[in-house]
């Protein structure tokens, strides 16, 4: 798998970021011909190579006319949505600016339809995020992660006035995402930087690769206490898969009374756990006991902490961060000789593995048509078969 990293000891901007896409080697010209089917003008992409203490890479800078800017979140949408860029970087050029919008909504207290971009509505920032995520897709590469994001501590002049490091926006846009004390008092991280980061990548360590490129996107300082560089990192992971990072909850329990525990797996699965389980194991005093253990979004995984420590006899919960390896998932309605069933197709890449039927969607049609649910599933599947019929045609 191609897998990109982003080693952000210096943080991370959208201009940074189409830096290192031009240094790991996507040609400028593709990214501004993409960037050209949006219906604005009056901008160019000036491109140079700089050096950061010592260390040389790309600095693309947006040049543009505009002075003064009136946008809300809804009009840059309306602008994207109506677009002729390919539906992968109209797609995630929205979901990046939806997820600044978001964030902008939150930190002002209005609607997200009405939020009034200023830095971020301005014309060079729709060229950075449109042209990060033209960068990316030209890139190719099947799976981002990004290190920990350092956040910066002091004040900043904004639009709206004198702010304080990280700035409000950065930080909603960041929940969930893993951050660290950067020990600057310049702004690391920027709004659009981080709606990129967190929209594209799961965050952790450099994963297990082949070194293919080594790129650096030059920023605009000269930072005193560090090189200001976005390091990119590219190479072939071994494994296939789509990827992401969840949290792990584990408990013993050996006092447990057998009625709570039905409950406190509903409990678990309502307020967002992935999937829990209980095992049996045998524990100190020679008592049999269960382990729990819970599959969680990163972001859930502190309330469902509580939840355990509160509606089970645990006093203590052990947690870890770990990518998680998936196949990638569609949900279908096909046509059965019962009638409509849902069925969940599981992919390998582009490769169709397997057709699973729906519990409860078999489920109805085996109570409503009077046949057992193992012979309902045999239907479903057989119904399936269409499918890999037409992959194979191709």
């Amino acid at each position: 798998m191609r897998t990109l990293f982003l080693d952000t000891f210096s943080g991370i901007s959208g201009d940074m970021f189409l830096g290192l896409m031009v240094d790991l080697g996507v040609e400028l010209p593709e990214i501004e011909s993409e960037i050209r089917k949006l219906p604005v003008s009056g901008w160019q992409l000036a491109c140079r190579r700089e050096k950061r203490t010592g260390i040389e890479g790309t600095r693309v800078q947006v040049i543009c006319d505009e002075q003064h800017h009136h946008r809300t979140w809804a009009d840059i949408d309306r602008l994207l949505a109506e677009s002729d860029l390919v539906p992968p970087v109209r797609e995630l050029s929205r979901r990046i600016f939806r997820r600044i919008g978001v964030a902008e909504a939150a930190v002002h207290g209005v609607p997200l339809e009405t939020v009034h971009f200023h830095e971020v509505g301005a014309l060079d920032s729709i060229v950075d995020v449109v042209g990060a995520a033209a960068g990316l897709h030209l890139l190719g590469a099947s799976e981002v992660v990004c290190s920990p994001l350092p956040l910066s501590r002091g004040m900043i002049e904004t639009a709206h006035g004198i702010f304080p490091l990280p700035a409000p926006a950065t930080v909603e846009i960041l929940k969930g995402c893993p951050v660290s004390d950067g020990g600057s008092d310049k702004e690391l991280v920027t709004p659009t930087g981080a709606a990129i980061a967190a929209e594209i990548a799961s965050f952790g360590l450099l994963p297990g690769m082949t070194v293919a490129e080594v790129g650096y996107g030059v920023g605009g300082r000269h930072l005193p206490d560090r090189p200001n560089l976005l390091r990119g990192i590219l190479g072939e992971t071994s494994v296939e898969g789509e990827i992401d990072r969840v949290a792990v909850l584990e408990t013993h329990l050996d006092d447990a009374n057998p009625e709570w525990l039905g409950a406190l797996m509903d409990r678990l699965l309502e307020e967002g756990a992935l999937d829990a389980g209980y095992a049996p194991l045998q524990m100190k005093k020679n008592r049999p006991g269960l382990r729990v253990t819970v599959v969680a979004p990163t972001d859930r995984a502190d309330l469902l902490c509580r939840l355990l420590l509160r509606e089970s006899s645990a006093i203590g919960v052990r947690t870890y961060e770990t990518r998680r390896i998936k196949l990638r998932r569609e949900e279908k309605e096909i046509a059965t000789p019962l009638g409509p069933a849902r069925v969940k197709l599981l992919y390998d890449g582009n490769q169709l593995v397997r057709v699973t039927p729906e519990y409860d969607s078999c489920r109805h049609l085996s109570e409503t048509g009077g046949r057992p649910l193992p012979e309902v599933y045999r239907i479903v599947e057989r119904a399936s078969d269409g499918f890999f019929e037409r992959q194979e045609k191709g």
